[in-house]
């Protein structure tokens, strides 16, 4: 049985960037890194950029490490690997293959997975999630040759990917069961604001529906709404959600909840063992609640944080995290935490009359969220608003005046 002195488990942007900063500190110290998948780090993100499937960008951009990475790092890459259990109490992991290994650190990046459709025929060819490279370059392929594509889900994926294919020239139809798109994480200006844009540039948009059965023989040929109506289709994308694989990590005596439970250190509930990225549910020092935040700049902070913290250090984690994408003629940006709440205030900031809104996240005095539609330029503001805790009780006509100049509140 191998032994290391760290052990992660997950080669995405927290494990791999929690090896780095291991490494910048322990130069000596053993690291093994567990993957799942065979590929060393790529973007996630740029995986469902429209740019990068229409190839105007090169396919070796999505590359951020390359295999010499792991030997000049002198870290171990266990690829094609998945781990079963932990044994917290003797610090073994255990993994699919019957591999156990010995670590006096851990780290679990494992990541999340996609939800998938469990309708009668989800199980057809043509049907697509985008999580992994392979994700990629299946639907890269197929778009070759398809005519009519379907998207079901309206959040950043179904934007994006609805965007891409019509770029590519597809008849595209997009299915979200909600009243409104982004519901319910936006109002109904900003969704308005969305759909309006979607239909504009010739997507048909369907609402308060969902997929019943998937048609065809071996392709999928048409999909059947719940209300009956049929629409062709031989491309189908999906991006309704995620899935938080916790159940190996509770058996193994860890503490879980909707992800993987920490402290404000990233440390788990047991001795030695540290969680980051898209699965760790963390104490947000800032909202003094525990949250999951499933975005790459998030993972690639926590990963920093959490290999310090495994070296020796005793860092919070105090960071605000945002995300923004853009397509059909509108920009999208969320910074902070934006969920609703019985104990938040939402200030609208603008109005679809101008194609400029936001709305702003209020809890007691403090501004803790914000999303932003064509308002983009304030998100770097908005963070400093958050990350320097300022009070802005007395601010609320303030902030929802679109003219106002937030940089006078830093």
């Amino acid at each position: 049985m191998d032994t290391f002195k760290y052990v992660i488990i997950g080669g995405g942007a927290a494990g791999v960037t929690a090896a780095e900063e291991i490494r910048k500190i322990d130069i000596d110290g053993s690291i093994a890194l567990v993957c799942d998948e065979p590929y060393v780090l790529y973007s996630r993100v740029m995986l469902s950029k429209p740019n990068f499937f229409l190839g105007k960008v090169p396919f070796e951009q999505v590359w951020l490490r390359k295999e010499d990475w792991f030997k000049k790092n002198k870290v171990t890459f266990l690829k094609n690997k998945t781990a079963t259990h932990i044994d917290s109490a003797n610090k073994i992991l255990s993994l699919l293959d019957g591999t156990k290994v010995k670590y006096d650190k851990l780290l679990l990046a494992t990541g999340v997975s996609v939800r998938r459709l469990t309708v009668p025929g989800a199980d057809k060819k043509g049907i697509h999630y985008l999580r992994t490279i392979d994700d990629g370059k299946a639907i890269m392929q197929h778009i070759k040759n398809a005519k009519n594509a379907v998207v079901v889900g309206g959040g950043f994926i179904g934007f994006e990917m609805a965007d891409l294919f019509k770029l590519a020239g597809l008849n595209t139809t997009m299915i979200i069961r909600e009243q409104h798109f982004w519901s319910p994480t936006l109002d109904g200006v900003s969704g308005q604001m969305i759909e309006d844009a979607l239909t504009k540039n010739g997507v048909h948009l369907i609402k308060n529906n969902e997929i019943a059965e998937i048609k065809g023989i071996d392709f999928v040929e048409s999909i059947v709404l719940k209300d009956g109506t049929e629409i062709p289709c031989d491309l189908l994308m999906c991006g309704i959600g995620v899935v938080n694989n916790t159940k190996w990590i509770a058996e193994s005596g860890i503490t879980v909840n909707k992800g993987i439970v920490t402290d404000e250190y990233l440390q788990t509930s047991a001795s030695d063992i540290w969680s980051a990225g898209d699965i760790a549910e963390y104490k947000d020092i800032l909202l003094e609640e525990n949250v999951i935040m499933g975005n790459w700049v998030n993972a690639v902070e926590q990963g920093r944080v959490a290999g310090r913290n495994m070296t020796g250090a005793h860092d919070p984690f105090k960071f605000v995290s945002f995300y923004t994408t853009q397509g059909f003629g509108i920009s999208i940006a969320f910074v902070g935490d934006v969920a609703y709440g019985a104990n938040r205030v939402v200030l609208p900031r603008g109005s679809k009359e101008i194609n400029s809104y936001s709305q702003v996240v209020m809890v007691g005095d403090e501004l803790v969220g914000a999303t932003m539609i064509n308002r983009t330029g304030e998100l770097t503001t908005f963070s400093k608003i958050i990350k320097n805790n300022i009070k802005v009780a007395d601010k609320h006509s303030s902030l929802s005046d679109p003219n106002f100049d937030l940089k006078t509140l830093v």
